[in-house]
Formats: structure tokens, C-alpha cells, sequence
């Protein structure tokens, strides 16, 4: 019975004749034998079946926790289908209702009251976890402050790196660090799962997160750590503070910005300029745009400019205007892209003021890429690069429609959710997502195939790169600037031999560099079967 109660090694159904003899399974289980492939066939009927997106989350979560290698197959193989439904943008809907679908936990929960003995904690975990991704709940998609319910994030963010790159189930930890929630609606919720009291800050809160990661490191020696869906305040804090000591990274500042500089360079492929010819325009300025903007500066300079100019081709706008030197009210990490110019109050007509070539929404404000601005951006540029990237789709500054129509099909455009083609005078177009899971999965595969040390800017470039040449001449032709989503684990391999190299090269992995990298990168990967 143990064993149909362990989703690692259950196979339900599909357990054998010899099989429910010697493991003492004779009586559990109905008599007629499944094959993997009939279990996911009967599971995609009973999925799509159900009325909502939410529903199919939960039923999906559910068979999670019954049968791993259930799951992982019909993800992997309907991969279009399913990760809209258990990442982006579903998972943020069930953040928001995690507190009345919760059913089962899954991975840790270490709150503030565990401070003292959070490596006890993480010596109750029976695996030998590789790979942990963490959050504080503080800042969930363009949600804001979700708490404990926000651990939807870490635990469909470790489905990617298994579906899509192959990183073994056993391999993967989630961690929701609990530090309590300033969210009033949470604090009052006699459902909410976490701590029902005001968030750590300053020192208290610093010395837990430190806590957490000595204990990680000592429960589980050369563990790769990803912060995930920390707020501002705490993400570019936590990432300086650990990032050339330990293996660790922030997807939300470096995989995005990965993500984001492989579909420049798709779209300059159809503009024909070069990078350090363009003029950038962030809506947004936070850890997803002075990430972008921080590796663009870097490929810029790769390419031969300089950096003081590489960053003057690059400019924010926050929630009070154009981010210039004469403002005093600019945080820290914003102050590298303060620019000298007259301050300009809106997002409108800093485009007219600065004639950008590409716009990228980062800020979580749905529907800011107005036709004025759309419009706009088609009069000034022949081809107008436009990225609406902000998720989930209620954040979408743009849809996919509004970005074609309103720019006569010239804009090249990505989106941060999924949307379908757009048929426009004749053609169609094929927008593709710019999801981090093109970045993050074959990172996380090549820094622990490697046993690389750290995760570095170096490696975020090259797996930029390696996406960007990944994209057919076809998917150009169609408007797409990524590969098709089905090619994720092909994707993924290149990217880990691109960030394994590195870690090769710049004495950081553990051993000596395989004859074929590529190969090697492989035959790490899990692939889901009995």
C-alpha cells in the first residue's frame, strides 16, 4: 500500500502481473492493465472534460501527487496544452484561491516561528534535493503580496525544470520561507494556509533568509538555489549578497532578462540592425527591467560599444515618469539607467520625446500599450518591436490582436502569457510567449550537470545566444521570435552544454569537461516512463 501512495514510485494501473505479486500490490489494484500511454490518453479525456482552467489546475496538481511520472508524461507530450495550465497564467488564479484548493502539501513550509532550527527542517525532506527554488510569497507574478499562498510558484516552477529539462523529480525541492503577510484580505481569511501575522523585516527578516540558505547548503553540499517572486526590495538585496559566493540565481532579473535579449536578437534578425543601434524603452523598473536592461548593457558592450553608451540606449519608466538624474526619489538599483534628460511624466510621451525602437512592458500594468502608444510605435519604426511581457494575461500590457491590428502586422511582437494566432488581411501570425521557461530549465540542467560553483551573467549570455539561434527561419517568417514550445527539451539541452561550457571554461564545474558536451548534457536528462 505504501507504494501506490508514493507518486515517485506508483504506477496505479499500470503495475504488472509479476509486479502486483512480488510487491504485494495482488487485490489493490482492478485487473486490467493500463500502459503508460493509455493512463495519459484516459487522463487528457478526463481533463478536457472540465469547464475551467482552475479545475484543470487542481486535477492536474492531484495527479502530481499521485504519479509523477504520469504527470511529467502527458506534460511532456502536450506541453502547448498543459503548462498554461499549471504555470502561467493559471497558476497565478490559484495562488489567489490556494487557500480553498490546497489539498495535499507539497515540499516546505519554514516559517519566521522555525528560526533556530530551519536545517532540522530540511533534513526531514527524504530526498537529495539539487535543486531548490524559494520564495517569501511577496511579490507573486503582478499579483503582489499572496504570503504562503505564493508556494503555487516554486512547486510549478520545479514541474518546467522536470518537463523541460529533465532535471529528476527527486532532484527537486520547494521552499515557501513563511515570514507572515501584509496582505489584509490574507490576514483575514479563516482559510489562508501561512502565518496570520505582519511580514519580518530588516534584520530578523535577513538573518532568517541567511539561516535558510547555511542550512541548505549544509543539508544538501553543492545545491543550486533559485529566488523566486521576492519583491524589489529584497531580490537585487538577497541576489548581490549571495550571488559570487554560492550557486544561486533570481529568475525574475536574470531569466527574464535572458528570455528578453534572445528575442531581441530574433526580432534584429528581421530589422537587420545591430543591438547597439537600438534605443530601449522599459515600462516598468524593477527586477525584471534593470535585469533586461543589465544584460542588454552587456551584450551591447560584448559587441563593441562602450558601456556609458550601451546604458544611454537603455531607459525606465516607472509609476512617476521617465527614470532621469534631476528625480530624488529613485531607489538604488534604479539609479544606473537615470538619465540626463528633462523629466517626462508618462509612458506616451516618453515614446514620442525618445523614438524608441522596441517598447518592453515589465510593470504589471494591463492594458498600458494603449493604440496611441501602439500607433505610435508603428509610426516611428518601419518594424516596432513590442513585448508585452508582464503575466498573467490580466497584466498583459498588450494582447497579441491588439499588437498586429494596431501596427498594420508589423509589429514584432512577444508576450509574458500565451495567445493564439492572429489572422490578419490574409496572413497569419504566431506570437510566441516569452516565458522564462525557455531560460531557466536547461540553466538549472547545465549548472548541476556541471556541479558548476556559481550561476553567472556569463552563462544567463550564452543561453540567450543559443535561444536566439534556435529560432527557424520559419518561425521568423510566421512572427514568431522563439522556438515552438514542443522543442522546449531540445531547447534545454543546448542551453545547459551553452552553460555548462561556461562553467568549463571558467574553471567553475566539478571535473573534467566531457568529449561531447551535448551528449553528456542528455543523458542527464529524466524522461518519464515505467
Amino acid at each position: 500500500m505504501a507504494l501506490l501512495r508514493d507518486p515517485l514510485l506508483n504506477k496505479g494501473t499500470a503495475f504488472t502481473e509479476a509486479e502486483r505479486d512480488a510487491l504485494g500490490l495482488r487485490g489493490f489494484l482492478p485487473a486490467h492493465m493500463l500502459t503508460l500511454q493509455a493512463q495519459a490518453e484516459k487522463v487528457l479525456i478526463n481533463l478536457r472534460n472540465l469547464p475551467s482552467d482552475l479545475e484543470k489546475f487542481v486535477a492536474l496538481n492531484s495527479l502530481h501527487d499521485r504519479n509523477e511520472t504520469l504527470f511529467f508524461r502527458v506534460v511532456c507530450d502536450n506541453i502547448d496544452e498543459i503548462q498554461p495550465l499549471i504555470y502561467t497564467p493559471t497558476v497565478g488564479l490559484a495562488c489567489q484561491r490556494f487557500g480553498l484548493i490546497f489539498q495535499q502539501p507539497r515540499g516546505l513550509f519554514i516559517g519566521a516561528n522555525d528560526r533556530g532550527r530551519i536545517a532540522e527542517l530540511l533534513a526531514n525532506w527524504p530526498y537529495p534535493a539539487k535543486l531548490i527554488v524559494v520564495t517569501d510569497g511577496e511579490r507573486i507574478l503582478g499579483l503582489g503580496d499572496l504570503g504562503a499562498h505564493g508556494m503555487g510558484i516554486p512547486v510549478g516552477k520545479l514541474s518546467l525544470y522536470s518537463a523541460c529539462a529533465g532535471i529528476h523529480p527527486e532532484m527537486c525541492l520547494p521552499v515557501m520561507l513563511d515570514v507572515g503577510t501584509n496582505n489584509e484580505a490574507l490576514l483575514s481569511d479563516p482559510y489562508y494556509i501561512g502565518l496570520q501575522q505582519k511580514r519580518l523585516s530588516g534584520t530578523a527578516y535577513d538573518e532568517f533568509v541567511d539561516e535558510f540558505i547555511t542550512a541548505a547548503r549544509k543539508v544538501f553540499p553543492g545545491v543550486l538555489i533559485q529566488f523566486e517572486d521576492f519583491a524589489n526590495h529584497s531580490a537585487f538585496r538577497l541576489l548581490h549578497k549571495y550571488r559570487d559566493k554560492i550557486c544561486v540565481f533570481n529568475d525574475d532579473i536574470q531569466g527574464t532578462a535572458a528570455v528578453a535579449l534572445a528575442g531581441l536578437l530574433s526580432a534584429l534578425r528581421v530589422t537587420g540592425g545591430k543591438l547597439g543601434e537600438q534605443r530601449l524603452l522599459f515600462l516598468g523598473a524593477g527586477e525584471a527591467a534593470t535585469g533586461i536592461a543589465d544584460l542588454v548593457v552587456s551584450a551591447m558592450v560584448a559587441e563593441g560599444s562602450s558601456e556609458a553608451e550601451a546604458i544611454s540606449r537603455n531607459w525606465l519608466v516607472d509609476s512617476r515618469g521617465l527614470v532621469v538624474k534631476a528625480r530624488n526619489d529613485l531607489t538604488e538599483h534604479k539609479l544606473r539607467y537615470a538619465q540626463d534628460q528633462a523629466l517626462v511624466g508618462d509612458f506616451p510621451t516618453a515614446i514620442r520625446t525618445l523614438k524608441p525602437t522596441a517598447i518592453i512592458g515589465v510593470a504589471a500594468v494591463g492594458g498600458a500599450f494603449t493604440p496611441e502608444v501602439l500607433r505610435t510605435m508603428a509610426d516611428i519604426n518601419d518594424r516596432p518591436i513590442v513585448f508585452a511581457l508582464s503575466n498573467p494575461t490580466s497584466k498583459a500590457e498588450c494582447s497579441a490582436e491588439e499588437a498586429y491590428r494596431l501596427t498594420s502586422g508589423r509589429a514584432l511582437f512577444a508576450c509574458g502569457s500565451p495567445y493564439d494566432p492572429v489572422k490578419l488581411e490574409g496572413r497569419t501570425y504566431v506570437p510566441r510567449q516569452g516565458n522564462n521557461s525557455y531560460i531557466f530549465p536547461g540553466v538549472g540542467l547545465g549548472a548541476i550537470a556541471s556541479g558548476s560553483r556559481l550561476v553567472t551573467d556569463e552563462m544567463f549570455m550564452a543561453a540567450a545566444r543559443t535561444l536566439a539561434q534556435l529560432v527557424s527561419a520559419a518561425d521568423i517568417e510566421q512572427g514568431s521570435l522563439y522556438p515552438a514550445l514542443p522543442r522546449i527539451r531540445e531547447v534545454s539541452a543546448h542551453i545547459g552544454a551553452a552553460v555548462a561550457e561556461v562553467a568549463y571554461r571558467r574553471g567553475l564545474a566539478t571535473g573534467q569537461a566531457p568529449k561531447d558536451l551535448l551528449a553528456y548534457i542528455q543523458s542527464q536528462m529524466y524522461d518519464p516512463h515505467y
